[in-house]
């Protein structure tokens, strides 16, 4: 991974964002009952997380793993790139009370999504945008949002997050599930610090 850091050198042991691992077991995921799944990719779990959790409607989120083929991968094994996956976030959710179109407008919202090389200061496949849908109806959502957005005039670079169908999902580590909270201070630090605050403030507004 690759980060540019030169304008933040006070901040440096904080804005380490995803890049501290933990020797802790993966997470165990309970899924609620009656509930549906998905599952984006949007850089730094840890920053992809919140968002989701405050939405209404949805019961639990899972920071994990999406896209490769190793099975059982470690946080190590994922920064390294080399593995295929994305870290990403699987979002478990009541569909009566939240649809996968507001899950999808959460996600725009919370990712530049014309960077093709990562998210923010996090540079490398593992931290690239991704769609994973389950069925033919989520694919055509995702689809049409993704078309929406382009032809808002919003952004003048194309789209860069991919429409993928979903693979297996693996849980991050325990200590990774819900950072923001277990290390607030470092939460902040990096989520302003990597330029998402910056960025989501020109492009959306107040949020």
């Amino acid at each position: 991974m690759y980060r540019l850091l030169a304008a933040f050198a006070l901040l440096t042991s904080l804005l380490t964002g995803c890049t501290q691992g933990a020797a802790d077991d993966p997470a165990k995921i309970i899924v609620p009952p009656h509930s549906a799944a998905a599952v984006f990719s949007g850089g730094c779990f840890w920053c992809i997380q919140p968002p989701f959790d405050e939405a209404k409607g949805v019961y639990v989120t899972y920071v994990g793993y999406c896209g490769g083929n190793t099975q059982n991968p470690t946080y190590e094994e994922v920064s390294s790139g080399e593995t295929g996956h994305r870290e990403s976030i699987e979002v478990f959710y009541d569909p009566s009370k939240i649809t996968y179109p507001e899950l999808l407008a959460i996600y725009w919202h919370n990712i530049n999504p014309t960077q093709a090389n990562g998210q923010f200061y996090d540079v490398g496949s593992q931290y690239t945008t991704a769609i994973y849908y389950s069925n033919d109806t989520e694919k055509q959502e995702a689809v049409a949002s993704r078309d929406a957005l382009q032809k808002s005039g919003k952004f003048s670079a194309p789209i860069a997050t991919k429409i993928l169908p979903l693979v297996k999902f693996w849980p991050a580590e325990e200590h990774h599930q819900e950072f923001s909270h277990k290390d607030p201070a470092h939460y902040e630090a990096y989520h302003s610090g990597s330029g998402r605050e910056d960025y989501f403030q020109n492009t959306w507004g107040s949020k």
